[in-house]
């Protein structure tokens, strides 16, 4: 027999065992143990197997396997919480570890009618971008539709994806960086890429930057694609331009999926912008001009919005109902006075750079270099004395160029948050400005020394900290500057001694950011100071509630990106407070509110959106110059008449840029496309595969017979890993999960406590060594759960015989491809003394099995009850067969409600696998008078 003559669901016996057929190729068959999981599945090749594979049968149970009620309905809850293969509309129900909201399953509705799936999804920061796209990387993979995919993001957030991927959606991925592609690589066969032997990828932009490796990658790479940060892939200079040549490529498949992640798909730029929306679908490349007739105009818009979801948060709170999915907002900005020497540094420091520009070249580069660091330095001056004086110093070293200053002065958002936090060099000085620089460096450096002594900007901070952690908040203090973050964690410390205070900066690797984070969160209350290395990235909801911003960030997505790490779905805060300090005299501060964002808050006011700035270089320098010029008096009036029309321009092109965004959004918010028909299905099928509460009792339960119960602490758990069975707890060590650890089994757990869902490894593994230890209990190294029991019950008001079974069925879709899957399902059916016909079937019969046995019999006497009801089994069968054809049906019935819901896509056909497995077979007797 070859693999041919059998399908998938289908029972065989090879190699001294039986097995389940899963979907397999051509001259091969892959099996997994009846009583296993998939991790322990194998491929067999009939034709060299020295035994024939031939069809097998599952044994009901025998008379001698009893168990009590807690054992059975234990039973009932591994069989529920180990299948994987859900059989409804959402095949990835059964995978997730997150309960999504209405409004996530959007982008998953919209690729389900797209063949291949390329979607822009660009909703706001917080709303849940990576659990939509893990979605459907999850429905993709539990399809069948991919076997392999990749996700690409800057450094910093790959470590967050393999988390997001192992805790939410039950995916081991690897991650390649360039500090671990050796590691991988080692062992290989030299013509085997590392993407080709590690089927789920996640890859560090920086990673691919070489030419070798981006053609191995693009030789290589999978049939799914996730871009993160998107946006820093569509540039047209540097690093951005590698990356969209890569990203061009790979959207020359036409058969590869690709997703794309950004909250600010607008950068700025508009040919980036047209850059990106021509990676998801050529045509978009190339929008209608102006002018263009209507009907042109409509036809690009519905190709756009099928391929586009943006959503703002008052989209979800108010269109879909989620006004409780984010905690309130309190905003606070809070002004300080410079005084004395501090405002005289800040002054003398603008004097002096003012010089050097009216003594720069004539040359327009030369113009723009002195005036970005102009600009630069008293960026430094503006953060702390200690930012200065490392800058002034830096000025001493010799010339900077213009691509080392623009970043620095801008915050460009490319990507590349690593290295932008360094105080930058501006100039090269000349012996003339020697004794000036030197005199200015020791005046900070004094200042520095000071440790926040008469400093009025640490001492508005600590007069805006001091009551907040009385009250028990645990704020994040954002700097631009690695020297600001590290002086200023220096003084909080000294001013709370006791308080567990961090520094985190570019100068540690994106796994020590990870590390030094996740390490607070053993702490009852913390404090991190850190520079914008942590705005992108890490997402601090867990542990912290307030942000700080201490220096005033150029660039105002940039304060959204810091508030959206902490003010985003699943904080536990009852609110989120975010503080802006800033110098009510300082010339660099006051600048930046005028021109920034005192105008960009103007903007998201009168539009409803908020925009990333034009990406116009000279028009900001101007704006920001002719401010700063204004506060200083007219000693400068040329330079502020020259500064005058390039200001006006900025601002004009910015407001026209937040018209636009607020025409698309309304445009592509997607509110037409409600999942309402297909929620109640998804709550179905999390039901039957098992929810919180399922995934609570079961736990509970599993844990107190083997002997390591939870101990119950203010509204948690405690886990003792180390205390169960040495083959559970080895498993459990190999996912870093030991010793003692807080856990919750609700969706949003308080801080410091980890969420266990189903496919939370305790969970799996629990379920998993207790199903299987019933099906074979020589495999067992505890007593194993018996697959029989009799007790009195309540539950019944006449004898009852209860059948547990397993139910698989194959699924066939229709698309642009055919294929056949494998589906399984746990399911009951109840049957009265004199009946072969059932009473109870599916959720309704499995209740019948939370009842506590309320009367015990006698060994003799149960055994006997469950001798005569393993007699009647055959009599059971045609009811076992039309609840299996019955619900083939009805799953079939969902799969067409979610084509219509989505507008189209694949269509599928399920069948029964015939005869379902009987798991456990229970009498129910009725009380005793």
């Amino acid at each position: 027999m070859d693999a041919v003559r059998f399908s998938p669901g289908d029972l065989v016996n090879a190699r001294g065992r039986e097995w389940v057929v899963l979907p397999s190729r051509e001259g091969f068959l892959r099996v997994r143990p009846l009583s296993g999981s998939d991790e322990d599945a194998q491929t067999l090749i009939p034709a060299l197997e020295r035994q024939p594979v031939k069809p097998a049968r599952f044994e009901p149970p025998t008379a001698d396997q009893l168990d009590t009620q807690a054992g059975a309905q234990l039973l009932a809850d591994a069989l529920r919480l180990s299948l994987r293969r859900g059989a409804g509309p959402f095949r990835s129900a059964a995978h997730l570890g997150v309960e999504p909201r209405a409004y996530q399953l959007v982008p998953l509705m919209m690729a389900l009618k797209l063949s291949p799936a390329r979607l822009l999804i660009a909703d706001d920061v917080g709303i849940g971008k990576t659990i939509e796209a893990g979605i459907i990387l999850r429905e993709w993979l539990d399809r069948g539709t991919i076997d392999r995919f990749t996700v690409l993001c800057p450094p910093h957030l790959v470590d967050q994806w393999i988390s997001e991927l192992s805790e939410k959606f039950d995916i081991d991925a690897v991650a390649v960086t360039s500090s671990r592609a050796r590691r991988l690589e080692r062992g290989l066969p030299a013509s085997q890429s590392l993407f080709e032997a590690y089927p789920f990828t996640v890859v560090s932009l920086d990673y691919i930057k070489a030419d070798s490796r981006r053609d191995d990658f693009a030789r290589a790479c999978p049939d799914l694609v996730i871009v993160d940060e998107a946006h820093t892939c569509a540039g047209s200079e540097g690093g951005t331009h590698q990356r969209y040549e890569l990203l061009k490529s790979l959207a020359g498949d036409a058969e590869r999926h690709m997703l794309f992640l950004t909250a600010t798909p607008h950068s700025g730029d508009v040919d980036a912008y047209q850059r990106l929306l021509g990676l998801v679908e050529p045509d978009l490349a190339n929008p209608p001009p102006q002018g263009a007739d209507e009907a042109r105009r409509t036809q690009y818009s519905r190709k756009l919005a099928q391929h586009f979801v943006q959503r703002r948060r008052p989209d979800i709170q108010e269109g879909w109902g989620e006004d409780k999915a984010f905690k309130p907002h309190l905003t606070k900005s809070v002004p300080y006075e410079l005084v004395g020497e501090y405002r005289a540094l800040q002054e003398d420091v603008l004097d002096y750079s003012l010089e050097v520009t009216n003594r720069s070249g004539s040359d327009k580069r030369s113009r723009r270099l002195a005036f970005w660091s102009t600009l630069a330095l008293m960026r430094c001056v503006g953060s702390s004395p200690a930012a200065a004086a490392s800058a002034l110093n830096n000025r001493l070293s010799g010339l900077a160029e213009a691509e080392e200053v623009e970043p620095i002065v801008f915050e460009m958002d490319d990507g590349t948050l690593d290295d932008s936090d360094i105080e930058p060099a501006t100039a090269m000085v000349d012996a003339e400005e020697y004794t000036a620089l030197t005199k200015l460096i020791a005046r900070a450096n004094a200042l520095d020394n000071a440790k926040g002594d008469g400093d009025p900007k640490v001492k508005t901070l600590v007069d805006e900290l001091a009551p907040l952690l009385k009250a028990g908040a645990n704020p994040v203090i954002f700097c631009r500057f690695i020297a600001t973050a590290e002086a200023l964690g220096e003084i909080l410390r000294l001013k709370w001694p006791k308080l567990h205070t961090e520094v985190v900066t570019g100068r540690l690797t994106p796994e020590e950011r990870r590390d030094r984070v996740e390490d607070m969160g053993a702490s009852e209350q913390r404090l991190l100071v850190a520079t914008d290395c942590l705005s992108e990235g890490i997402n601090l909801q867990e542990h912290f509630d307030t942000v700080v911003h201490y220096d005033l960030s150029w660039n105002p997505t940039r304060h959204q990106q810091r508030e959206g790490r902490v003010d985003r779905f699943g904080q536990q805060a009852e609110q989120v407070r975010s503080i802006m300090l800033h110098g009510s005299n300082s010339a660099i501060d006051g600048a930046v509110l005028k021109v920034i964002i005192r105008k960009a808050e103007e903007i998201q006011k009168a539009t409803g959106v908020s925009v990333p700035m034009p990406e116009d270089q000279d028009s900001i320098t101007s704006a920001l110059m002719q401010a700063m010029l204004m506060r200083k008096g007219s000693e400068h009036a040329q330079l502020v008449l020259d500064f005058g029309a390039s200001a006006g321009k900025f601002e004009a092109a910015w407001r026209d840029a937040a018209e636009g965004a607020k025409a698309s959004r309304a445009r592509y918010a997607q509110n037409a496309m409600k999942p309402d028909e297909v929620i109640p299905e998804w709550k179905k099928m999390r039901a039957l595969n098992g929810g919180p509460r399922e995934v609570e009792r079961f736990t509970r339960r599993a844990l107190q017979r083997l002997g390591a119960g939870l101990e119950e602490v203010s509204g948690h758990y405690l886990v003792h890993y180390d205390e169960l069975p040495e083959s559970i707890s080895e498993k459990l060590q190999a996912r870093n999960l030991k010793g003692t650890r807080r856990i919750s089994f609700v969706d949003d757990p308080a801080q410091n406590v980890a969420h266990v869902g189903r496919v939370h490894p305790l969970v799996s593994h629990l379920a998993e060594t207790l199903s299987e230890g019933a099906l074979d209990p020589t495999s067992s190294e505890t007593k194993p759960l018996g697959r029989g029991g009799v007790w009195r019950t309540s539950a019944v008001q006449e004898a009852t015989t209860l059948l547990v079974m397993r139910m698989r069925f194959q699924l066939i879709t229709s698309g642009r491809t055919s294929r056949m899957l494998l589906a399984e399902e746990a399911l009951g059916m109840a049957f009265g003394p004199d009946s072969s016909a059932a009473k109870a079937e599916g959720p309704e019969a499995l209740a019948l099995l939370e009842r506590e046995a309320s009367g015990d019999l006698a060994e003799e006497a149960r055994q006997r009850h469950l001798e005569r009801a393993l007699e009647r089994i055959n009599e059971y069968s045609g009811e076992i067969d039309r609840l299996a054809r019955e619900r083939a049906d009805q799953l079939s019935e969902d799969h067409v409600k979610l084509t219509r819901a989505a507008g189209g896509g694949a269509t599928v056909e399920v069948s029964a696998v015939m005869p379902p497995d009987i798991i456990g077979l229970y009498v129910l007797l009725p009380e005793a008078n």
